[in-house]
């Protein structure tokens, strides 16, 4: 039989606390982690096998030739170990970070550190000490940035993101003229789901991708619905109606729909939004737990009837498409109290 809500509950919060107590399950390597931990294993022996014929005279060569095949050996030696590290880092301690956006950004620097290391340790084939490769290193990069000024513009975006956290893989945001999810931030350029765009009209997705360099985020403004203390934001639906309507019934009505709809929800997330203020110096503002109806003059000759609640964004669009019908079903069912615009009235 399916599992019911309350058991499916029952297991994440099980989940959650073992992870709270550190009581995870032990994270077990995979069989392509396995096959690849195996493959560092024979590469190893391989090079010390050449390594200690190379040490023993055994191959007749130059000793020119000798002395760089000997430093190539000890750099494979070098770089099969750290790849090894590298890997053990990923599977065992990485992988038991339960935050996927996290793991995502952990792994991005840890490929760039052993990326780095593993440039230093090849330039030492060819050089006999590591000054003179951090020196050759240190040349290069200046010649490289003057070069490609902009790249290295977009890598100090990527640390900035990395330290800032403007966004990560996963948020919802929207900079400059780009709205979309958070799919990869690479160390040059960030990838956005595009979603609304200007082919929709609501915030499904497009099915477009949308690059952009991580330098903009150094020079635009990044608006993030999926802040982590409070991933919600508020949103409104709005109906034109007469003067002449009943607004006490209306707001009642309306507030009645919207709180059967997703009050519980909306109460705790209030909560939430609510200590979050109380650290700050606008903890002053008044926050309503519940949905709250309020009334605009309109620029013509209607008033406007807004209700206003918290939602997850990525809900808001199927949140409103039920109340729409629900809130005009039971605003037209008193044609005498609610005057809509002509020729919509029932």
């Amino acid at each position: 039989m399916p599992e019911t809500v309350v058991e499916l509950t029952q297991k994440t919060e099980v989940r959650e606390a073992l992870a709270q107590t550190g009581g995870k399950p032990k994270i077990k390597a995979q069989t392509t982690d396995k096959f690849w931990f195996a493959t560092h294993v024979f590469v190893l022996l391989g090079s010390t096998a050449v390594w200690l014929l190379l040490g023993w005279n055994l191959i007749p060569l130059p000793q020119p030739h000798l002395d760089l095949l000997q430093r190539a050996t000890r750099a494979t030696v070098f770089i099969v170990v750290v790849l090894a590290i590298a890997k053990a880092v990923s599977v065992y301690a990485i992988g038991r970070i339960s935050d996927a956006s996290t793991c995502f950004t952990l792994r991005r620097i840890l490929h760039l550190v052993v990326g780095i290391v593993i440039v230093l340790i090849g330039l030492s084939i060819f050089f006999a000490n590591w000054y003179t490769a951090l020196i050759s290193v240190g040349v290069i990069s200046v010649i490289v940035g003057l070069s490609v000024q902009t790249p290295m513009s977009s890598f100090i975006g990527w640390i900035y993101i990395l330290v800032r956290r403007p966004y990560r893989v996963g948020d919802r945001i929207k900079i400059g003229d780009a709205t979309g999810d958070v799919i990869d931030v690479s160390y040059i350029d960030t990838t956005l789901w595009e979603f609304g765009g200007s082919f929709l009209s609501t915030d499904h997705p497009s099915g477009r991708v949308i690059k952009f360099p991580n330098a903009k985020v150094l020079g635009e403004m990044v608006y993030n619905y999926s802040w982590p203390l409070f991933p919600y934001i508020w949103n409104e639906i709005k109906f034109q109606i007469a003067y002449q309507s009943d607004l006490q019934f209306v707001a009642s009505t309306m507030e009645r729909i919207v709180e059967e709809e997703i009050g519980d929800e909306m109460e705790d997330r209030v909560t939430v939004y609510r200590d979050l203020l109380a650290k700050t110096p606008v903890n002053e503002l008044e926050v309503r737990a519940h949905p709250r109806v309020f009334f605009r003059v309109d620029e013509v000759t209607w008033i406007d009837a807004i209700v206003r609640y918290v939602v997850p964004p990525r809900e808001a669009g199927a949140v409103k498409t039920r109340l729409i019908p629900k809130l005009l079903a039971a605003l037209n069912a008193e044609p005498e109290k609610v005057m809509f615009p002509a020729g919509t009235n029932r």
